[in-house]
């Protein structure tokens, strides 16, 4: 088992408080946004290895059937398969979305053919995989995910009282002779809100609209209307947000984003769990590069309700948050004080945060203590864990692959 540093970065939608607080340091001076918890060679952690220092890339490169096991090795390749973050939103994030394993391959060919830099700010695609991903809520957590019916989102819009809105309420409700899919109409609404000759007007206009919208009972997507308005005044993003789900996360609740799912996270910390990637397509909201085309290409217009991840009880007593992906599995544990538990062995790598109180992690003759805000790296290995809480309650989330028994 090794203890993991774990770099911060430092979007400007971070928080200058939540990351800090969860490692026990006063506030940053400048938001802090992601804690990567990981072997993506963007940001990958480090661990100390026979008293030397080393990235967690390249000690997984050095060994990878030590680190990762035989199993995870024969289904992903000599890498980690997952990175864990904390995430904390003290502003809006962008509308964006990721693409599928097939996407991603051919974007990332696509770009790398251009000799577009990796770090250049118009490259959507910086690695050939996809990002499924897992957002499980530690504070209250806003977030828009996926797209409403087409109904819903015209009596939302028609709500504002805009006229400029008019003509997509018109397309969204559809002609009443039209057989045409409800996914069709989402799709022309939102293409056509991007290639409108006065976006900006059009977002200032149902800005104004915020008064009617809460009158009409809109309450909590009035309120998040008027800050994403403040936050980018003409984004025609405050307008498309309207056709999303708002979805308010409790503590201990979670979302799961596929492929092709526009979403943006809003307000909130909590941990993300995901496929190793950093490929994102954005639709809005940002200053960064949009690329409209490139993620209208990715996403699905199915209108659903939102995606919650289902949770179920484990035989050893955690939580576990189940989703489709097989890269990544993520589960909580929560410990009493001075209570012992004993986890199965994996089959593959795991990632171990601890986010409250401070536990001891045995495997073997070996043992590690981990406070809050700390985490450690366990290689692939056939032997139980036991883990015990110290003086306090204690909160533990484990990452493993899916291919780990359930």
């Amino acid at each position: 088992m090794f203890r993991l540093r774990n770099p911060v970065k430092a979007y400007a939608w971070g928080s200058r408080e939540a990351i800090a607080a969860l490692q026990g340091r006063p506030p940053s001076d400048e938001p802090e946004a992601e804690l990567w918890m990981g072997a993506h060679p963007r940001a990958p952690s480090t661990l100390t290895v026979d008293g030397a220092d080393a990235a967690l890339d390249a000690a997984i490169a050095a060994a990878p059937g030590a680190v990762l096991g035989a199993e995870s090795e024969r289904a992903f390749g000599p890498q980690l398969p997952f990175l864990l973050k904390v995430l904390a939103a003290a502003s809006p994030l962008s509308l964006q979305a990721h693409p599928s394993l097939a996407q991603a391959i051919a974007g990332f060919a696509r770009e790398e053919a251009l000799g577009l830099s990796i770090s250049a700010p118009e490259r959507s695609y910086k690695d050939a995989n996809h990002k499924p991903e897992v957002l499980c809520a530690l504070t209250p957590f806003w977030a828009l995910s996926g797209f409403r019916s087409a109904d819903a989102a015209a009596r939302l819009l028609a709500a504002t009282g805009a006229p400029e809105a008019a003509p997509f309420v018109a397309r969204l409700r559809g002609r009443e002779s039209s057989q045409e899919p409800e996914g069709e109409r989402l799709r022309a609404v939102f293409l056509a809100l991007f290639a409108h000759d006065d976006k900006a007007g059009l977002a200032a206009a149902v800005a104004r609209g915020v008064p009617a919208l809460e009158a009409a009972g809109y309450a909590d997507e009035a309120r998040w209307t008027a800050r994403l308005a403040e936050a980018y005044p003409g984004d025609v993003g405050v307008v498309v947000a309207l056709l999303l789900n708002l979805v308010r996360l409790e503590p201990g609740q979670a979302l799961f984003l596929d492929a092709g799912n526009l979403h943006a996270y809003l307000e909130g910390t909590g941990i993300e769990l995901m496929a190793s990637s950093d490929n994102v397509l954005r639709g809005g909201l940002t200053k960064k590069h949009v690329d409209v085309t490139g993620l209208a290409e990715v996403l699905s217009f199915r209108a659903g309700g939102v995606p919650r991840a289902t949770r179920r009880a484990t035989p050893e007593g955690a939580v576990e948050y189940l989703t489709s992906a097989r890269e990544f599995r993520l589960s909580r544990l929560e410990l009493g004080a001075t209570e012992a538990r004993a986890l199965q062995a994996s089959t593959g790598p795991e990632i171990w945060l601890v986010t409250r109180g401070a536990v001891r992690v045995s495997r073997g003759d070996t043992s590690l203590t981990l406070g809050r805000g700390e985490s450690a790296l366990l290689p692939a290995g056939a032997l139980p864990v036991e883990v015990t809480a110290e003086a306090t309650r204690a909160t533990v989330f484990r990452a493993t692959t899916a291919l780990s028994p359930a």
